[in-house]
């Protein structure tokens, strides 16, 4: 064998060098980018439709902040799975009272329902483009969906879910094809405040979608049953980083896309329709085609991520075995509740006359207003020395991440406190 070694060619030997060095990287891409891609579903994809379609440019600079944040965020919830190995809901059952304990599941298993639902819209909204009744294309995507999780392994799970999450190119490519004028996106870049309900409602809206609760339970478990340990850590922290940056690049592309072509015209995103009239450019008569298999694709990949997040957290707050490489007689739990989660989500989604984009967008209004419950939880975990060691934040880190938390309770609050002023004025 090493006299094999010592008579290869230096370019092989340069290769093998590389793949050596490289190798670790590319087996560490799953949980990152997966949960980051997820960020970007059905309903992120109408909330940057609706924010591009109505305010043009303007939400570009808010968008860049909340892709910094969720880098942040979900390298916590990642360190957090590496160093201790267990999920979030594991480590909220044995450090926080019980009380406390109770409302971040309650909080977290509220945002996460609607948010299945929601998926579910997306996979009936992308079938009525195509003709295909919700009424066939739902319960058919479930029942796949379902089929994939409880009979397969993890890692043919995430090979899948990756797979799907190709079809985010086609965005990018709709927001290159228009043509915007860099003038516009660098004036985007530049902070406006509008005084407008609208205005503040959607951009809690992008901060739900963006830096979703479900994101940080699915990525810190999936690091878990991955078995990612603190020595290969640095390798996930690049995924997650990577996956981050990919995911708020597709999120700028739809808001360049329809702010591009849909916001001269001041329509107003209502329907899955009207948003595909984004991607005209890039495919003319076949927009409607290419953003339902867009709008398909993510609402699948989210509708597989979300119910399993939902269920590793039930499962752990609860002491259950969980995992997707568990059998049935291993985990009957964790598979009956992720059934009892697909099955709900897919019923609720074909109620006749659902408003399909006021729900989509709807529910991550309540997710942002929800989520600083989470991120404080998650915060106090990470800095906790016994729990975290030489590994939680740092100062200036843990001065970021208040920041953060800060910002988006300000938002919540201010949200919250002009829908009460409207309900006395109005």
């Amino acid at each position: 064998m090493r006299i094999q070694n010592e008579t290869l060619s230096p370019w092989r030997k340069t290769m093998r060098i590389l793949r050596r060095s490289w190798w670790p990287y590319i087996a560490a891409i799953g949980p990152g980018l997966l949960a980051a891609s997820a960020g970007n579903d059905a309903g992120g994809i109408a909330t940057y439709a609706s924010a591009g379609a109505t305010y043009g440019y303007s939400l570009l600079w808010v968008m860049v902040l909340i892709t910094i944040a969720v880098a942040i965020v979900q390298e916590m919830s990642a360190r957090l799975g590496a160093v201790t190995g267990k999920g979030f809901a594991d480590l909220a059952r044995e450090n926080f009272p019980i009380r406390v304990t109770a409302l971040i599941m309650f909080t977290l298993l509220l945002a996460n329902a609607g948010i299945i639902v929601s998926e579910f819209v997306g996979i009936a909204a992308a079938a009525e483009l195509f003709g295909i009744s919700r009424y066939i294309a739902v319960p058919v995507a479930a029942f796949v969906l379902w089929i994939l999780i409880t009979r397969g392994s993890y890692s043919r799970v995430e090979q899948i879910l990756l797979i799907l999450s190709a079809v985010f190119l086609s965005y990018i490519a709709s927001a290159i094809i228009v043509h915007p004028h860099s003038q516009d996106i660098m004036a985007g870049l530049h902070p406006t405040i509008v005084r407008d309900s609208d205005y503040i409602k959607i951009v809690v809206a992008l901060v739900g979608t963006t830096i979703s609760p479900y994101m940080q339970l699915y990525v810190q478990s999936a690091v878990v049953e991955k078995g990612v340990s603190i020595n290969d850590y640095r390798y996930t922290r690049i995924d997650v980083f990577v996956g981050t940056f990919i995911a708020g690049v597709v999120a700028a592309c739809i808001i360049i896309a329809t702010a591009a072509t849909l916001h001269p015209l001041n329509i107003v995103i209502t329907s899955a329709q009207d948003a595909a009239r984004a991607l005209a450019p890039i495919a003319g008569d076949y927009a409607e085609i290419l953003f339902g298999v867009g709008l398909l694709g993510a609402s699948l990949l989210a509708a597989g991520i979300l119910p399993l997040a939902t269920t590793y957290m039930l499962s752990e707050s609860l002491g259950f075995e969980r995992g997707v490489s568990r059998s049935w007689q291993e985990a009957p739990i964790f598979m009956g509740v992720f059934t009892v989660l697909i099955a709900v989500g897919a019923i609720v989604a074909l109620i006749p006359g659902l408003p399909l984009i006021e729900v989509l967008v709807g529910v991550y209004v309540i997710n942002g207003l929800l989520l600083p419950i989470e991120l404080v939880a998650i915060v106090s975990l990470v800095n906790n020395k016994e729990l975290m060691g030489v590994y939680t934040n740092t100062p200036f880190h843990s001065v970021l991440v208040w920041i953060i938390v800060g910002l988006v309770s300000l938002l919540s609050l201010i949200y919250i406190g002009w829908m009460i002023v409207q309900m006395f004025v109005g």
